[in-house]
């Protein structure tokens, strides 16, 4: 696994002081998990928390582990109270109903959970994420739950070819996250802005990312 140890020093010596890589690994192995965090990677994110259960059994505390999946209210193992545990972070709250759920469970074991609000910045239907409109309004109700800590914004953007087609999309966001950190809502503190992955992650970094999610330049090419 030299390769991702490689790819990985390439990155991080790329990124801005204050950057913070996460390494997004849909579909990869625990073993090619734990090279990228032995090769300085510190957090990891996973979308599946089947997946995410077998490294943690690898890896456990040598890295943060943030959820950059898809939180559903019906029949979501991320909502069960010992997976909310395993988790520093969930980067892709699109609703109150979602996060109120994620707020009662925390607070049944003494948790404050650090999130991100998705912002779904291309107005995609077929995409989760609050609309751009909406998110100061679902922010402004998260902050009164006690047992969530808004951290900041993460938007996916609408995936093309050309990466500079993004910019639109995170310029957007950070319009948003700009607004937000001036009302100074009592228990958010917008810190971090979660924007570009693989393909589009240098364009995000010029429009203020200061989270990237990278999969593929870090791991290779996805099994088919």
């Amino acid at each position: 696994m030299a390769a991702i140890k490689e790819n990985i020093k390439k990155i991080l010596d790329e990124l801005p002081d204050g950057v913070r890589l996460i390494a997004a690994a849909k579909k990869r192995k625990p073993e090619e998990m734990l090279e990228a965090v032995n090769a300085g990677v510190k957090i990891i994110g996973e979308s599946y928390i089947k997946e995410a259960k077998r490294a943690y059994e690898l890896i456990g505390d040598k890295a943060k582990w943030h959820f950059i999946g898809i939180p559903q209210i019906e029949k979501h193992d991320l909502l069960k109270r010992k997976n909310l545990k395993m988790f520093d972070m969930i980067q892709t709250i699109d609703c109150l109903e979602i996060a109120e759920d994620i707020n009662k469970k925390c607070a049944g074991f003494g948790k404050v959970m650090s999130i991100l609000i998705e912002v779904n910045s291309g107005k995609e239907p077929h995409k989760f994420g609050v609309l751009p409109g909406k998110a100061v309004g679902l922010a402004k109700r998260i902050s009164a739950l006690s047992n969530l800590k808004l951290m900041g914004l993460m938007t996916m953007g609408p995936r093309f070819g050309d990466p500079e087609k993004t910019r639109p999309y995170f310029q957007k966001t950070r319009e948003i996250f700009e607004r937000l950190k001036k009302m100074s809502l009592s228990g958010v503190e917008m810190k971090y802005l979660s924007m570009g992955m693989t393909n589009s992650y240098k364009v995000a970094l010029e429009e203020g990312a200061n989270i990237v999610r990278v999969g593929n330049k870090i791991f290779g090419e996805r099994e088919k």
